[in-house]
């Protein structure tokens, strides 16, 4: 019999008030069910937000080094507990272990990194105009925060989101994607282990458009912090700014690698293969196009399809397999669905293009790697993110051209170039439109210190991690402290 799991309000493990659950199956084998969730409506969401509510004014007064301390010792509990979290990631999402408990370090390194914040949660200080008066700034809190989190980052994301939020005195209601609620439980475990108070950390299972439409639009929830698809991501922003919310987006992605003439070949490739096929594709930073000098698209093209068919797929509790499953049926259907797209505007499919035939594989959402080639940048397959291990070659004929080919979609998430060329590559940084510009490098594999997010439609222009993140989750507030002893006008009294 499979586990029933709950949602957890108020230090307590509940069930939703419908009774109703949800199921959670392995993306790599169907038949492998890993426990049944809640599935919660609107009034779960309001006892999760009273909640966070209700706990706010006690948690907002402890010291910020205190509560730092807790985020420590949950880094800490992630360190202990990696390896355990990294299978059941992989059982629960299919990223390979390789990846999961990548996933898991990157949660660990935010809680260190965040905890050290606790100590800078800096304000300024100024010279005022006028005499005997002071002046400064420091950061409050802003109360209860609803973190709308992914399935394909499903410990590296809500930590990103939920450890930053309690160390500026914040409460929060964490709604995970329902594709991954396991591992939300198993954090949110850890977290009380690691002594966040009653209250202040809420975990709401649920479908985005019943849990999650119901904490975006609840009146106490002052910030609302999203990671996912565009398309949803407008219809929060719409709400949020109709409601006078803060909301901080975080959306897709149509990431470029340019390889130019002089590059180090089988560095770019190593980087191709991985910016690409890496979590199977469905990373909002996956290099889903390659733009190739014409003098060396050929080779590379060549070398690229060979190592593209050797990859090995598989479970990636497996530790020799190199890529796992799609996260589900949906994603197969709609990765396929691009497939067809991108023959029918005349692109050449020169390996994969369809879900993996082997009989071992046929209980999971497996896809082959998949490469195009004459792909023209006006092509639907090189300007809308498909999220699967789809990867567009796009020739040019030199940097000049490569430049706004890279810039040519909706989004500006992270962007990469291979050159040997020291003018080039600070060229690219100035020019290429995107938040993320790695050179000699892939697209994928942010660090938690540095900020993350992008520009256009990738996002609202906020930014995660790194210490850009405490923008997100306080409000700056002024502070005047006149000692004169008589009433001062600033901008007449300071005038001669």
């Amino acid at each position: 019999m499979a586990e029933r799991f709950k949602n957890f309000v108020d230090g307590r493990w509940v069930d939703a008030r419908s009774g109703k659950t949800f199921e959670n199956r392995n993306p790599a084998d169907r038949d492998d069910l890993i426990g049944y969730f809640p599935l919660s409506g609107a009034q779960d969401a309001d006892a999760a937000v009273k909640a966070a509510k209700k706990a706010f004014p006690q948690w907002s007064r402890v010291p910020a080094p205190k509560r730092a301390e807790i985020l420590y010792r949950a880094g800490e509990l992630l360190r202990l507990h990696k390896e355990e979290i990294a299978k059941g990631m992989t059982r629960e999402m299919g990223k390979i272990l390789q990846e999961t408990r990548g996933d898991v370090q990157e949660g660990i390194d935010t809680a260190y990194y965040t905890a050290g914040e606790g100590r800078r949660l800096f304000g300024q200080t100024a010279p005022s105009e006028l005499t005997d008066k002071f002046a400064m700034t420091v950061r409050l809190p802003l109360g209860v925060c609803a973190l709308i989190t992914p399935w394909n980052f499903p410990l590296a994301i809500p930590t990103w989101k939920l450890f930053p939020a309690l160390l500026c005195g914040n409460t929060v209601v964490l709604k995970p994607a329902e594709d991954t609620p396991h591992t939300a439980v198993k954090f949110v475990e850890l977290l009380v282990e690691a002594g966040v108070p009653r209250g202040v950390v809420n975990l709401l299972h649920g479908r985005g458009e019943e849990a999650g439409a119901a904490l975006v639009r609840h009146p106490d929830v002052r910030l609302v912090s999203f990671t996912g698809s565009c398309a949803v991501g407008r219809e929060i922003a719409a709400q949020c700014g109709r409601d006078l919310k803060r909301v901080s987006l975080e959306m897709g992605g149509k990431n470029a690698e340019i390889v130019m003439e002089d590059a180090d070949l089988e560095l770019a490739l190593e980087g191709a293969l991985w910016g690409a096929f890496g979590t199977t594709g469905q990373r909002c930073t996956a290099t889903s196009r390659l733009i190739l000098h014409r003098d060396i698209k050929k080779a590379f093209t060549e070398k690229l399809v060979a190592r593209a068919e050797k990859i090995k797929i598989g479970d990636g509790l497996n530790e020799e397999v190199e890529m796992g499953p799609l996260i589900n049926d949906a994603a197969v259907e709609k990765v396929q669905g691009y497939v067809q797209v991108g023959k029918k505007e005349g692109a050449r499919l020169l390996t994969g293009g369809s879900p993996c035939r082997d009989k071992t594989l046929q209980r999971g959402f497996f896809f082959q790697p998949t490469v195009f080639d004459r792909v023209t940048p006006q092509m639907r397959i090189a300007k809308e993110e498909i999220f699967g291990p789809v990867v567009s070659i796009i020739e040019v004929k030199n940097f000049e051209e490569a430049v706004p080919v890279l810039n040519g979609t909706a989004y500006g998430l992270s962007s990469s170039i291979y050159t040997r060329d020291v003018a080039r590559a600070f060229r690219a940084i100035r020019n290429l439109e995107a938040g993320i510009t790695y050179i000699n490098g892939p697209t994928i594999g942010a660090e938690v210190h540095l900020p993350f997010g992008g520009v256009k439609d990738t996002g609202n222009g906020h930014r995660e991690a790194g210490t850009t993140v405490i923008d997100i989750f306080t409000e700056w507030k002024t502070v005047y402290v006149d000692y004169s002893g008589k009433l001062q006008k600033a901008q007449i009294d300071n005038v001669d």
